[in-house]
């Protein structure tokens, strides 16, 4: 782990356009730099509305330096709804389909105006060329959505979609949903299921939805009754596997909605269950197995 982190907090724009960067002294994995992104949300949230879009290029340095980020149009599809009915939990679903020959080592989803605005990191098991992922954010306000895939030959390739935001509290500091008692008995509960695909997104011979129960606090969050903030307390790393060999990992932030959901395909290669390690920024750690069956 990073003994010494320097973190600088640099405002950039107006007051009407500013947005807040974090600039990481350290050469950071992308796992320390998205617990990074959670743990200073609550000055990033300090600034006021921006031009959706503004913050992009801020983002993409911190996160990828220099190196070219190609279009991604016809390889990658993102949905993401241009007016969401919720906002505590946008849908984004993202479907990726590589030339013959070419392999996804990751794929990251950001939104660019959140607080935390790299949203989760997913590292690839396996050699794959095709792959569907969906999963849930919240939205602060109006932002583009990103998809960033990354191949193992080290090109990267995104696409974007605007969502607007129609007003109200923004989702990063809305409160949780349900009783404080409840909530705590039921974190880390999670649940598998399959899901029926009426297309071939993937090679892969199962598609299914994982469903946690974790509230994924944002520290921006008052709590109703005693007006204090909630302390942050977020999904910070996801692992799947199949008879020990990895399928999925993810890197989660605050931008996550609460109780987060992850649906994936995967080559079934034959172990009849798939092992669940879910990790919080608190220490909690959470196992499970999940019967999928034999290969078919």
């Amino acid at each position: 782990m990073v003994k010494s982190i320097k973190l600088v907090c640099e405002r950039l724009g107006s007051r009407s356009g500013a947005s807040t960067v974090l600039r990481l002294s350290n050469r950071l994995n992308q796992r320390v730099a998205i617990v990074l992104f959670g743990m200073v949300a609550a000055i990033a949230a300090a600034t006021g509305p921006v031009r959706a879009g503004s913050s992009w290029q801020g983002v993409k340095t911190e996160v990828y330096g220099s190196r070219p980020i190609e279009d991604g149009t016809g390889l990658i599809s993102l949905k993401a709804p241009y007016r969401p009915d919720d906002v505590r939990a946008v849908p984004v679903s993202i479907d990726t389909a590589l030339p013959a020959g070419g392999s996804i080592k990751g794929v990251n989803i950001f939104v660019d105006e959140n607080p935390s605005p790299l949203a989760a990191a997913f590292k690839v098991g396996g050699t794959r060329s095709r792959m569907a992922l969906a999963t849930k954010v919240r939205l602060n306000q109006e932002s583009f959505i990103r998809a960033v895939v990354e191949t193992n030959d080290g090109r990267l390739y995104m696409v974007s979609s605007l969502v607007k935001f129609a007003g109200g509290q923004s989702a990063c500091s809305a409160p949780p949903t349900g009783d404080p008692v409840e909530i705590a008995a039921n974190m880390g509960k999670a649940k598998l299921a399959a899901v029926p695909s009426s297309k071939a997104v993937s090679q892969a011979s199962q598609k299914v939805r994982l469903d946690v129960r974790h509230p994924n606090h944002t520290g921006m969050a008052l709590d109703q009754m005693t007006l204090l903030y909630i302390p942050l307390r977020m999904v910070s790393k996801l692992e799947v596997r199949q008879g020990g060999e990895p399928v999925l990992e993810m890197d989660g932030s605050i931008t996550l909605s609460e109780n987060p959901s992850l649906e994936f395909d995967f080559h079934n290669k034959g172990a009849e269950t798939l092992d669940v390690t879910l990790k919080d920024s608190d220490g909690g750690e959470w196992r499970h197995a999940f019967d999928v069956g034999p290969a078919t």
